[in-house]
């Protein structure tokens, strides 16, 4: 039965308005961006069929072209649309970063870095660049592969910084693993980087690790 068939206040878009999107499960909310179905299929049981088969939203999310083309009833358009979408909330929350105290909003900051970092297959390491009065100047992919000592430059991160003004930095990368706990190279890292840095006093005021729906915070476990 299509969408269009069911009672009004059982419609995914028409419960949205009412109510938020928090309202709404995953298939349902892909069904509002899908908009249409499939041959036999309302959008909701093809939104089913999408979670089902990536497994998670963080995988579709970081899916290819050809990997999320191999369902029927998506392609470029589809795949297109969701990247935009991504990007705009990345970008939305670039905008309350810039606007604000970074330390004020930690919660913001965690958001933000999951948008940038949960999909990655890859380790990237990524610097948030800090003003004097802790808003974001500028967010910047430095090094990407697998981090360690020896991959991540800190010299690099020091001219980065100076080059942007910085008063202060935060460090993320990702795991893809999964696992959030920080390893020995982990902390190596950070360290090198928090002397090189006081050379020229710029702060180091946090390093997170993404992994998934976890982040850890190396400022609250008191490993800075």
């Amino acid at each position: 039965m299509a969408i269009t068939d069911w009672p009004e206040e059982q419609r995914p878009r028409e419960r949205l308005i009412r109510h938020g999107p928090q309202a709404l499960s995953d298939a349902e909310l892909l069904a509002v961006f899908l908009r249409v179905g499939v041959a036999g299929k309302s959008a909701v049981d093809l939104g089913r069929d999408m979670v089902g088969h990536f497994g998670s939203l963080n995988r579709m999310f970081a899916s290819k072209l050809h990997e999320f083309s191999e369902m029927n009833g998506l392609g470029p358009a589809k795949y297109a649309q969701l990247q935009a979408v991504l990007e705009l909330a990345r970008r939305a929350m670039a905008e309350q970063l810039q606007a604000g105290a970074v330390l004020s909003s930690p919660q913001a900051v965690r958001h933000y870095l999951q948008l940038l970092l949960t999909a990655k297959p890859y380790e990237i390491f990524v610097v948030l660049f800090l003003d004097v009065k802790n808003r974001l100047i500028a967010s910047e992919d430095l090094f990407r592969g697998t981090l360690t000592h020896t991959s991540v430059y800190p010299r690099e991160v020091v001219k980065a910084a100076l080059a942007r003004n910085a008063a202060s930095v935060i460090f993320a990368h990702n795991h893809p693993s999964g696992t959030p706990e920080p390893s020995a190279a982990d902390h190596s890292l950070t360290q090198a980087l928090k002397q090189a840095l006081a050379l020229v006093d710029v702060r180091v005021l946090d390093h997170f690790i993404v992994a998934g729906h976890h982040v850890h915070s190396f400022a609250e476990h008191g490993q800075l």
